[in-house]
């Protein structure tokens, strides 16, 4: 985290830029739990996969590689790469005003 964010001088910027982070941390969870086959009944798994599924609708299914694990890697990072890109951009925006 760069000094900026903890200066405290624009909190706005700072909660967008921790939000998107942490939008893109539950992303890259469910993407590390399918690799792993991790067991779907756990009731973690259940929730990081729906939130992941909620944060991924638009991008979820934009692919259609033959193998399930290519479309889940390509939907899902697709989704914390814009999550990342855009609300990092964001919170620099109101950094500097």
């Amino acid at each position: 985290m760069s000094p900026r964010y903890r200066t405290g001088s624009n909190s706005a910027g700072t909660v967008t830029a921790v939000v998107a982070d942490v939008m893109a941390v539950i992303l890259g969870l469910w993407i590390l739990m399918y690799l792993l086959d991790a067991n779907r009944a756990n009731e973690l798994v259940r929730f990081v996969h729906g939130a992941a599924d909620w944060l991924a609708g638009w991008s979820r299914d934009l692919f259609t590689f033959d193998r399930p694990w290519a479309r889940v890697i390509a939907g899902y990072g697709l989704a914390a790469v814009v999550y990342l890109f855009v609300g990092h951009a964001v919170a620099n925006r109101m950094h500097r005003h």
